[in-house]
C-alpha cells in the first residue's frame, strides 16, 4: 500500500509526477477498480497536524472549488464514481475532499487529460501493450509515471516507450541524484542531478 500511496496520492494528490491516471488491462479491470476503491476508501482524511492523517486539505479555497468542479465533470462525462466525490462529513471547515476513484473513464474526458492536482484517480481500460502505450502517450503532460508488473524486464521495455521524463517500475521514488523535469507541457528545464546545474552555467565556444 505504501508504494501505491507514494505513486498516486502523495501530498494529497498535489504532486506533478503522480500516476492519477491508471491504465488497467481489460481482463483484470474490475479487480483493479475494486483494489483502488478499497485503497482510497481506507485513507484517513484529517488535519495536517494529526499523525494519523494521510490525506490533508487542498492548498487553497480556489483549488478546492476546482477539484469539486471536476467531480461534476467526471459524472457528466459518463464516468462511474466508486468512492469519494464529496467533502468528508466530519470536516465541515477547511479545504477537504475525500479520496475519489472514477471507473469507466473515457481517456478523452477532462478528468483523465488535465492535471487537476487532487486526490482523485481515473481508471481507464486498455486491450494490449500497443493500446496502453498509445493511451499513456496521449497526454499533453509527462513529468512521471509507473509501470506495474510481475515481469520487471517487460515493464522496463514498456517504460522505454512512454514519453515521460521519469518512470518507475512497481514504485515511484524520485532520486535526487537523477534529473527531474518534464516533457511536452510539463515543467521548464531540469532540476536535481548534474543536469540540474546546466541552467546556472555559462558556456563559451572558441573557434580556431
Amino acid at each position: 500500500m505504501e508504494a501505491q500511496f507514494t505513486s498516486t496520492l502523495l501530498n494529497n494528490g498535489q504532486t506533478c509526477f503522480l500516476g492519477t491516471r491508471i491504465l488497467a488491462p481489460q481482463p483484470r479491470y474490475a479487480e483493479v477498480v475494486d483494489a483502488f476503491t478499497a485503497f482510497a476508501g481506507s485513507l484517513q482524511v484529517g488535519v495536517a497536524s494529526s499523525p494519523d492523517t494521510q490525506i490533508g486539505p487542498m492548498a487553497t479555497a480556489r483549488q478546492h472549488e476546482r477539484v469539486e468542479s471536476y467531480f461534476s465533470q467526471g459524472k457528466n462525462a459518463g464516468a462511474r464514481l466508486t468512492v469519494g466525490g464529496n467533502r468528508p462529513r466530519d470536516l465541515n471547515a477547511g479545504f477537504f475532499v475525500e479520496p475519489t476513484v472514477f471507473a469507466d473513464v473515457d481517456h478523452r474526458a477532462a478528468i483523465a487529460r488535465e492535471q487537476i492536482f487532487r486526490p482523485v484517480l481515473s481508471v481507464i481500460s486498455y486491450r494490449d501493450d500497443e493500446h496502453v502505450i498509445k493511451l499513456a502517450n496521449d497526454s499533453e503532460f509527462g513529468p512521471g509515471g509507473t509501470a506495474w508488473t510481475s515481469d520487471p524486464e517487460h515493464g522496463a521495455a514498456l517504460a522505454r516507450r512512454v514519453h515521460t521524463e521519469t518512470i518507475g517500475i512497481n514504485r515511484y521514488i524520485p532520486d535526487p541524484a537523477a534529473p527531474f523535469g518534464g516533457v511536452k507541457n510539463s515543467g521548464l528545464g531540469r532540476e536535481l542531478g548534474p543536469e540540474g546545474l546546466a541552467s546556472y552555467q555559462e558556456t563559451q565556444t572558441i573557434y580556431l
